[in-house]
Formats: C-alpha cells, sequence, structure tokens
C-alpha cells in the first residue's frame, strides 16, 4: 500500500478474466477492485477481515455503492485504485474510491461506498473494536493534512 496525499492507493493488474471478450475490464469487476483494496487497507491498518471476523465478531457489509464508469480499462493494465474515508460514523463508514490508469493516470471509474460494521453471529449493526475506530480516525486525520 503506498499513499499519496495521504490516501491508501493500491496496484492491481488487468488479467482475462477481468475482461470480457473484447479485452475491455467489465463493469462489474470494478467492484472486485474496489472491494480488494477496501480489504487490503483494513489489512494495512493492521485489521484482516478474516481476524476480525473470529476474534472481533465483526465484519463489513455494503449498504449502498454509486459507481461511475468514465473509461475503459484494458487487459493487462496496471490500476492504481483508492481508498479515501470520507465520513466515519459509530456502525459506518462512507468511502470515495477512485481507478487509474498507472501509465498515463487516466481516471477510469469512481465510487462512493457506504459499509456498515456488523455483529457477526447476528448480522445486526455493531460498533467496530475500538482500537480500529482509533486506528480510521488517525488515518482520516492525516487525510485531512
Amino acid at each position: 500500500m503506498t499513499r499519496t496525499d495521504a490516501v491508501a492507493s493500491l496496484r492491481y493488474r488487468v488479467y482475462w478474466e477481468d475482461t470480457d471478450a473484447g479485452g475491455v475490464v467489465y463493469h462489474a469487476r470494478y467492484l472486485h477492485f474496489f472491494e480488494r483494496a477496501r480489504s487490503d487497507w483494513l489489512r494495512g491498518l493492521g485489521f484482516p477481515q478474516q481476524t476480525l471476523k473470529t476474534q472481533a465478531r465483526r465484519v463489513f457489509a455494503v449498504t449502498r455503492m454509486d459507481t461511475r464508469f468514465l473509461a475503459p480499462a484494458r487487459l493487462e493494465d496496471e490500476l492504481a485504485v483508492s481508498v479515501h474515508v470520507e465520513r466515519l460514523r459509530a456502525v459506518s463508514v462512507m468511502f470515495r474510491q477512485t481507478a487509474h490508469r498507472v501509465a498515463d493516470g487516466e481516471l477510469l471509474a469512481t465510487a462512493e461506498v457506504h459499509a456498515a460494521c456488523l455483529n457477526s453471529d447476528t448480522f445486526k449493526p455493531a460498533r467496530p473494536p475500538d482500537d480500529m475506530m482509533a486506528a480510521i480516525e488517525r488515518y482520516q486525520q492525516q487525510q485531512a493534512i
């Protein structure tokens, strides 16, 4: 994970499995890239999702996503996918994410993602662990600098 202007930027390569018959990234695959970036971001903060589920009894579920597709990514492109915490609430986080082509910096897609923290046993809203909230708040403060 690299940080540019205090925003996590993670890199992913486009493979055949990500494309349609024309070698262009299939629109739904952008959701995969955005999900991977959020998962890798959490891991980078020290909170792997499997550990959250088994030890803290917490999972995150996307409750809403607004995605804009601006330009096509193609087979073997390298993508830089960002994670920006827009808003942090007691049991939810709103992210803004972007996907850029590394070679030329072109903006390919954007997403506004709303995720709720849930108890992994009941699937009812639950506050994330305090150390996780503190880590996200520190990250969010770094973004503001």
